[in-house]
């Protein structure tokens, strides 16, 4: 009788926990994120002409001349969220030292004049991220002027002009979103057709 008993209450802990973990809790959070935070629940994303171009928090690759370049990705064929990764190679790592020097030696062609930033030439943790240094997009402003037919010191101040602060003024680095950055590019100095 003890068993059946203890069998019972057991199968109904589980019912009620399913329903209130597995069901009740996850319906209440995604209710509340869509009614508190609508534009983060749903991935921060960004529409031109009704028509969604992409996130704010997931990079994505831009390789045209006229437009500023992102980190490169190590998620399978580029930024690709499913297989989202790092190259996960260590300091020590010959393929990774090839890799970089390649990377500097393709970047230099864009600005032989100054250092390479690090971010231009490795993956991030992810192989998401949105963002570039401000040293980063600077060192491609040189190749972005001439592509759109502007100023150096117009494309500089652009770039000043989107660079993010530190989260609540000390977590992270100064970034620039490549994203948002090369749209309004595209409002400032439309591409040539």
């Amino acid at each position: 009788m003890n068993i059946a008993r203890n069998l019972a209450v057991a199968v109904m802990m589980t019912i009620v926990t399913t329903i209130v973990f597995g069901l009740a809790y996850p319906l209440a959070m995604t209710a509340v994120a869509q009614i508190v935070f609508l534009e983060k629940a749903n991935g921060q994303l960004v529409e031109r002409g009704g028509r969604v171009i992409g996130s704010r928090i997931v990079g994505q690759s831009f390789s045209s001349a006229g437009y500023f370049h992102g980190r490169p990705s190590a998620a399978g064929s580029g930024y690709d969220g499913a297989s989202s990764s790092g190259t996960n190679l260590g300091p020590t790592s010959r393929k990774l030292a090839e890799t970089v020097k390649a990377a500097v030696e393709a970047a230099k062609k864009d600005n032989r004049d100054a250092p390479v930033p690090i971010d231009l030439v490795t993956a991030s943790a992810s192989g998401l991220d949105p963002h570039l240094s401000p040293a980063a997009a600077a060192f491609q402003a040189p190749r972005v002027a001439r592509a759109r037919g502007a100023a150096e010191a117009d494309v500089r101040a652009l770039i000043d002009a989107h660079v993010e602060g530190r989260q609540f003024g000390v977590l992270g680095e100064p970034r620039v979103n490549v994203l948002l950055l090369n749209l309004a590019l595209d409002e400032r100095w439309p591409p040539k057709k």
